[in-house]
């Protein structure tokens, strides 16, 4: 699975066809898709014209709330048609509801079958992971939710809970839509070393070792995203961007949720 990949959530038609494209021509190789995202018929086609051989690429794709349980395999199979591929590399459960046990029943089906080459989870909290832990043969692989150094401290219990169960942790909204590009420590480490803010978050991410899939729609940007691998953040640094403790979420706290 790729370290850095690209994100498509809000991108939908052309605005879903085009980014792709432009991240695969700068070298990304790991797309993230989801049913609930309307887009994976634009994600597949842009795939399929970059004439990039289907081994070489990740594909993740995720099953909707209202397909969980026995509606997962029929889910699936749509999501594989719309692709127009015959496998996907990752299929995550993208919520931890009601009827998450029986999806993650099939999906283990599916991957018994070879039909997904991994089998993950997307904002699972501790107590979720556990229950799939105990109650079934394969460990998720994957376990995607919101993360980035204003959110890091509030995550830690989870991000630990995966690092000791081999669970790896996926970082989505790692640039958190922009809403703190201009955070002060950022931008004095982003002028030290010559970096964009946007780049040393994602750097961040990296030397936490966690997958970072970040999004937009402006190939500059997607260039720049992609402009981490030439440079590393010493470790003073890294602790300073380690105690930014904002409590600053984008998304719902699922581990409040049953």
């Amino acid at each position: 699975m790729p370290r850095l990949g690209f994100g498509t959530w809000k991108l939908k038609g052309k605005d879903a066809y085009n980014p792709v494209r432009w991240a695969l021509e700068e070298g990304y190789r790991l797309i993230d898709t989801a049913t609930f995202y309307e887009n994976e018929t634009q994600v597949g086609k842009a795939i399929h014209d970059s004439k990039i051989p289907r081994k070489n690429l990740f594909i993740t794709t995720k099953v909707w709330d209202s397909d969980l349980g026995e509606k997962t395999k029929k889910a699936f199979k749509k999501s594989l048609n719309k692709l127009n591929m015959n496998y996907i590399d990752l299929y995550l459960i993208h919520w931890p509801r009601r009827l998450r046990n029986e999806s993650w029943k099939v999906m283990e089906e599916l991957y018994r079958e070879d039909k997904i080459k991994a089998i993950g989870v997307a904002n699972f909290a501790v107590k979720h992971l556990r229950e799939l832990l105990n109650n079934f043969d394969i460990t998720p692989a994957v376990n995607q939710f919101e993360l980035h150094p204003f959110l890091f401290n509030q995550e830690e219990e989870l991000i630990q809970y995966c690092k000791s169960h081999k669970i790896q942790v996926e970082a989505y909204s790692p640039l958190t839509h922009g809403k703190r590009l201009n955070n002060p420590t950022i931008k004095s480490i982003a002028d030290k070393y010559n970096k964009t803010t946007a780049q040393i978050l994602l750097r961040w991410a990296l030397q936490h070792n966690f997958i970072v899939i970040p999004k937009s729609s402006n190939r500059d940007h997607i260039q720049e995203n992609a402009d981490i691998f030439d440079f590393e953040i010493a470790d003073i640094d890294m602790k300073e961007i380690d105690s930014i403790n904002e409590k600053f979420r984008l998304l719902s706290n699922t581990s409040t949720w049953n």
